[in-house]
């Protein structure tokens, strides 16, 4: 492998992984309805299992991130894909109570992890000036989580119900066994010193890392929160079967995920602070057109897939400027804080858009209040952190 393929080949190869973390991360959401009915469940319950990997992959993105730091991603991706392996065969063969599948779903966690392996892994690949595209690319495996939503029920279906997760199980440990013999570390990655809660600490303590987390849990997390709720919002508010609902959401997974790559190509050639202000811009005014529910066809639905487009460009950009503002041996144990926010941050919105409805039996303030979030996270974008990305002494590269 020559050097100058060598970093395109190892952004396929973390792409790869990324994306079959995240397939096995999703499993449980499509199946939440079968699981629901074989299993007697509550609606709270059904949220439970749901919940609990999505969650604990959240959360386990800090620790991960800090020892990606450490060891490198050559050995982390294939162990990290390797132990999510045993949670993927529990829960398609073995799980059958509620108990078993929370215990199977805490640990099936472990597949959301990748992310932050794999961000520190490319970042350290690349020079400054086309971190922002490489990551972009990398962020497509969060499409891994559209694969379950399209492949899920219809193999459980075809099949039977454990046959997903046996395929899962094999993609994985295909994978772990691929990245052992061909994942390379940069052999000039910066490596940090002292414990894995020292720097952790260390990096809770950076202002930065709270300012990216806070953007981050704005952009991913708007984009989750959408995956999540649109179809109940779908069937809901404008009577669509579904189905339909689904083939629609999907379109907006779709749309979010190949946006990502173009928001950390314009941050490469711009900067990624003009580019994040036009993304919370955008999402601020196209929610305020959502929130008039008006016809889906055209309106509604050209609202729905610009606000799409602009969570993922916003989302390639946050890590652009992770690439720009954060020294390199501490890339992962930031990308861990900034990515748990991320997940975290798409369980707030489905929540309030839930209980504005029930209270109110329409959705507007819950379109309002998105619209307010997003204006703020702009007005912070364009005064607060555009201050600490250009000002002298900062970490920034290249820009």
């Amino acid at each position: 492998m020559s050097r100058s393929t060598q970093p395109a080949h190892m952004l396929a190869l973390a792409t790869a992984g990324f994306m079959a973390g995240f397939w096995a991360w999703a499993l449980l959401g499509p199946l939440g309805p079968t699981l629901r009915e074989d299993l007697g469940l509550s609606s709270f319950e059904q949220s439970l299992v749901v919940a609990v990997p999505v969650l604990v992959g959240s959360l386990g993105r800090i620790p991960v991130g800090a020892l990606t730091d450490r060891v490198g991603a050559r050995r982390m991706f294939p162990l990290v894909t390797a132990l999510t392996v045993l949670p993927v065969l529990y829960l398609g063969h073995l799980a059958d109570s509620l108990a078993e599948f929370l215990v199977g779903g805490f640990f099936l966690g472990l597949g959301g992890t990748t992310f932050a392996v794999g961000v520190p892994f490319v970042n350290a690949w690349y020079p400054p000036e086309r971190r922002g595209l490489a990551l972009g690319i990398f962020g497509i495996g969060t499409g891994g989580t559209a694969v379950s939503a399209f492949t899920t029920v219809q193999l459980a279906d075809a099949v039977d119900r454990s046959f997903p997760f046996t395929l899962v199980a094999v993609t994985l440990a295909g994978y772990a066994v691929t990245a052992h013999f061909l994942l390379r570390d940069q052999p000039e990655r910066a490596i940090p010193g002292g414990s894995l809660l020292t720097r952790t600490t260390a990096t809770l303590r950076m202002p930065t890392a709270w300012q990216l987390a806070f953007l981050y849990a704005v952009a991913f997390g708007g984009f989750v929160a959408f995956s999540v709720y649109l179809p109940t919002y779908l069937t809901t508010a404008y009577g669509l079967g579904r189905s339909d609902a689904s083939l629609r959401t999907a379109g907006f997974v779709v749309l979010a995920v190949a946006a990502r790559p173009a928001g950390g190509w314009l941050s490469d050639r711009l900067h990624p602070v003009p580019v994040l202000i036009g993304a919370y811009a955008t999402v601020a005014a196209l929610a305020l057109l959502a929130s008039l529910e008006l016809p889906l066809v055209p309106i509604g639905t050209l609202a729905f897939l610009g606000m799409a487009a602009a969570l993922g460009a916003g989302s390639g950009a946050v890590f652009a400027l992770v690439a720009r503002l954060v020294p390199a041996d501490r890339v992962g144990s930031v990308t861990g804080v900034v990515g748990a926010a991320g997940g975290l941050g798409g369980f707030f919105p489905p929540l309030v858009m839930g209980a504005v409805y029930s209270i109110a039996d329409d959705y507007t303030w819950g379109y309002l209040l998105l619209a307010l979030t997003a204006a703020a996270t702009c007005a912070f974008t364009a005064t607060v952190v555009r201050h600490h990305a250009v000002r002298p002494g900062g970490h920034e590269r290249g820009a």
